[in-house]
């Protein structure tokens, strides 16, 4: 009996697996889309450096279109999203480097640093990614960057905490934008076998950023402490601000905006028209007027967003990494330049596992296991962390570990603008409404886990991170649990390049396609024509 139930089993397997060939949409060629040679094949050493970077081993056209698009794109969105990081871990090396002492800082003035910029970001992200749905990008996210340079500037000029308060509320306000905005852009321009790795390496910016970050601080403070009369960790605000102008005017030209609305200055026609087709071959949706009613839908009467957004919050109130400069100082061995320096290995080892997981999602075009593996070493780190009385190695192995289990966000951010690539706005209100969440529970959930006289062991907080881990395990399979479930309630289908199409809205866009490409065609054709009737009359060429 047993036997035959297993028989039977498997038949059933092989039918679904039968039915889903059967409805799967025609398979699409970008080598077709951008006029490539579907026979290239890349030479050893550029296909040795698109092991690394995918660019380097596609056909001509398409290479030269995705490399123009990292060139822009990526370099505003890294050095943007880096110096934004250079002020969180500057208002976290200040503190250790002088601001302590200068301010009479003693009581839980750091933690509520941070609970002031959060709470600024829990107000501005949402409504900061509503107003992209209405004002460009392009001209909304360097803006909001112009008014945030100012405002770190004025911490520096800071006599009491109070000040740095409103100070940290405004800077949380118009940091908002930032993060989820480029997430939505990023999701907006790449295919599949790309996106993981931008959204991985926009997200390492920050890392990579407080590893360079850590040694400008720390030269900072070496060389300027005391210039003009200016305390060294002062100086670190002015410079960090004084970096921003630039990059905002820079912001203005490289952000393209949406495919399907780019002015882009840097992109030409034929780059604009690819821009578009292509986000119709993978089946991603353009972006559509956002109303009340449809955020309401979004959120509140369906179940989608939410195995998301719990992983999302998770993340964001389990992190443990800013407070290992608080255990570096409290062993009384390191110097102020040593504890702002010794972080850095931690955001080289988030670098070196981001970028590797990030290669290998796109490579084996999969999402959820190597989200399990990341979201394991940071549960190992806090695990670690909570049991405590452990050797010096061990503890100085935990806090490196919520470093190295960094890919996270990048991960569910591309799985994310997978899975939900049928709605635009969704996509893009995902990581505010997240960032909004995360920010109302770190307003005042550090101050409970890790308050600052308890420095640098947090009992109890670090036992409620390692249950947050857990928490973050069962959302992320419900996650793909359920994404499961309503692709097979709703008749949805895998396209070509593995990603969830509604078949025949998929096919109607292919026939689009297919027509244009003729139309295309046939001007073409028409205006050859037209040439040799020209010259056989014995007109001049045309030009």
């Amino acid at each position: 009996m047993e036997k035959k139930e297993v028989v039977l089993e498997t038949v059933r397997e092989v039918s679904k697996q039968q039915d889903s060939a059967i409805n799967a949409p025609p398979a699409v060629d970008m080598n077709d889309i951008f006029q490539d040679d579907p026979d290239y094949k890349p030479n050893k050493f550029m296909a040795t450096l698109g092991k690394v970077w995918d660019s380097f081993e596609k056909p001509p056209n398409q290479r030269r279109y995705i490399q123009k698009l990292d060139l822009f794109i990526l370099s505003y969105s890294l050095l943007s999203y880096g110096l934004k990081s250079i002020d969180v871990s500057n208002v976290s090396n200040a503190y250790v480097s002088g601001m302590k002492e200068d301010l009479g800082l003693y009581g839980q003035e750091r933690n509520l640093f941070t609970t002031f910029f959060n709470i600024g970001y829990l107000v501005g992200s949402t409504p900061s990614q509503i107003i992209i749905n209405r004002i460009r990008p392009s001209l909304w996210i360097p803006s909001c960057e112009l008014v945030w340079s100012c405002l770190v500037m004025g911490i520096a000029a800071a006599k009491n905490a109070k000040t740095i308060y409103g100070l940290r509320f405004l800077l949380g306000v118009f940091e908002s934008c930032s993060y989820p905005g480029f997430a939505y852009i990023l999701g907006s321009w790449y295919g599949p076998d790309e996106l993981a790795k931008r959204m991985g390496v926009y997200d390492l910016a920050g890392y990579a950023a407080n590893m360079v970050g850590g040694s400008i601080q720390a030269g900072i403070y070496q060389g300027l402490n005391g210039v003009h009369g200016i305390a060294g960790w002062r100086w670190m605000f002015i410079i960090d601000g004084c970096m921003g102008f630039p990059i905002a005017f820079w912001g203005y030209y490289s952000i393209p905006d949406f495919p399907n609305n780019t002015r882009a200055l840097w992109l030409t026609k034929k780059d604009k028209e690819l821009g578009m087709v292509r986000m119709l071959a993978l089946g991603r949706r353009e972006p559509r007027k956002l109303t009340p009613r449809r955020f309401f839908q979004m959120f509140f009467m369906s179940w989608r967003p939410w195995p998301f957004m719990v992983s999302y919050v998770m993340l964001w109130i389990s992190g443990t990494s800013s407070y290992f400069n608080l255990w570096l100082k409290s062993l009384n061995r390191f110097s102020v330049p040593q504890i702002n320096l010794i972080p850095t290995g931690g955001y080289a080892l988030g670098l070196v596992t981001g970028f590797l997981m990030a290669n290998l999602s796109d490579r084996t075009h999969v999402r959820f296991p190597w989200l399990m593996l990341a979201t394991f070493i940071r549960f190992l780190g806090s695990l670690l962390l909570a049991i405590w009385n452990v050797p010096y190695g061990v503890i100085f192995f935990a806090n490196l570990c919520s470093y190295m289990g960094e890919p996270v966000w990048s991960l569910l951010l591309t799985w994310a603008a997978e899975e939900f690539q049928d709605d635009a706005e969704l996509r893009g209100l995902l990581a505010a409404v997240g960032n909004s969440l995360g920010s109302a529970f770190s307003m005042w959930l550090p101050l409970i886990l890790f308050p600052t006289p308890e420095a640098p062991h947090y009992k109890f907080g670090y036992i409620v991170t390692t249950v947050f881990d857990v928490i973050d395990f069962i959302a992320l399979l419900a996650f793909l649990l359920m994404s499961r479930y309503d692709r097979n309630k709703k008749g949805l289908v895998l396209n070509s390049f593995g990603l969830v199409v509604n078949r025949e809205e998929y096919l109607a866009n292919l026939e689009e396609l297919k027509m244009d490409d003729n139309r295309e065609r046939s001007d073409s054709v028409s205006e050859e024509e037209a040439i040799q009737v020209a010259e056989h009359a014995g007109a001049p060429k045309k030009e």
